[in-house]
This record gives C-alpha cells, structure tokens and sequence, in this order.
C-alpha cells in the first residue's frame, strides 16, 4: 500500500513533520535516528555542532560516550539486554569477581554491562549518524589531538553538527536578561 509523503498530505506541514517524514524514507531505523538527533540537539550549540566534549557534572565525556549512555535506558527491558545481564553474572561467578555481598556485586554487574552496551552502543551509533549524513540532516567531522579531520583515530573525537531540516531541532538562542543598572547620579526618577 501507498502512503503519501507527509508533506503532501499535510499542506504546509511543519519543519518537525517534514523532518520526521525525511527519517522515515532514508534510515533504516527512524525513531532511533530521531532520538539520536534530538539528544545532539540537546547539547548542540546555537550552530547546531556538538562535540568533541560534553559536560556531565564537573567531568567532560566524548560525545559518542554520553549519546551511548543516554541511549542505555531504551532496551532495559529489550530480552536481549536481560539475557545480557545474566550471562555478564555468570561470567563473574566463574571468575570469582562476585563477592557475595548483593549491593556490590550489582553494581559490579551493572558496571560490565553498561561497558558492554556502550561498546556495541558505538556500532548503532556510527550507523545511525551514517545515514543520517548521507540523508543531509548530519555533518560529521573529528576534532582532537593534532588537527580537525575527517577521519577519525589519533586520538581524535567526534563532533556532529545539525544540518538541513534537523535544524530545526536546535532551540532558539537562548536569551540572557541584562544585568539590572543601578540609578546614576542625576536619574530623577530610580526604577
């Protein structure tokens, strides 16, 4: 069955319906593609580009560390990730890293598995931002070490950059009120 683009439908559709149309016919997993431009948009500066780091607290992360980690929360009860988890406990009682106190040894676990999905996390990641360049909604360079490239390695890291109709994803700047003035001598009248 065929369904028309979003923009036909729509007369006048919005930049955001456009958007969540152009996702939809140029990757292969469009709600993750959209999340993925959203927590970019979340961080982005008012060019859209964000990256190399991201502030989390007083620490700064790569970028692609903090998309992963924002991400981890989706499958927490995908069967996969569960099954995950029991296999990571498992692999530590056989090691004997498990110390039979329960807080711990969850945190242990937790800690495996968070280092697990954020290594297979990257994979997702690097294939959505693909299609996403390829699609004109992302640029996608590297910043680091020696000199921007394209190219990644060398100790360089990602910087993603808004463009085309995920634009519209980036806020307005934001704008900060002027620090109140203090009345002058000759002011007749103080606010």
């Amino acid at each position: 069955m065929f369904h028309a683009p979003v923009s036909s439908r729509i007369p006048g559709g919005s930049d955001l319906s456009l958007l969540l149309d152009q996702l939809s016919h140029c990757c292969s997993r469009p709600r993750y593609a959209f999340m993925l431009l959203t927590l970019i948009a979340d961080v982005a500066k008012p060019d859209g580009s964000a990256g190399p780091m991201v502030r989390v607290g007083k620490a700064l992360v790569p970028l692609r560390d903090w998309l992963c980690d924002a991400l981890i929360p989706m499958g927490h009860r995908d069967p996969r990730r569960m099954a995950l988890v029991e296999r990571v406990r498992e692999e530590l009682r056989k090691d004997e890293r498990l110390t039979g106190d329960a807080t711990a040894d969850q945190s242990l676990v937790q800690d495996e598995v968070r280092a697990r999905v954020r290594a297979s996390g990257k994979t997702n990641l690097s294939r959505a931002a693909s299609e996403l360049v390829k699609a004109g909604l992302l640029k996608r360079h590297y910043q680091g070490y020696r000199v921007d490239h394209l190219n990644r390695g060398a100790q360089r890291q990602a910087v993603y950059t808004l463009t085309g109709r995920a634009r519209v994803l980036v806020g307005a700047p934001r704008q900060t009120a002027a620090p109140p003035t203090r009345p002058r001598q000759g002011d007749l009248f103080a606010a």
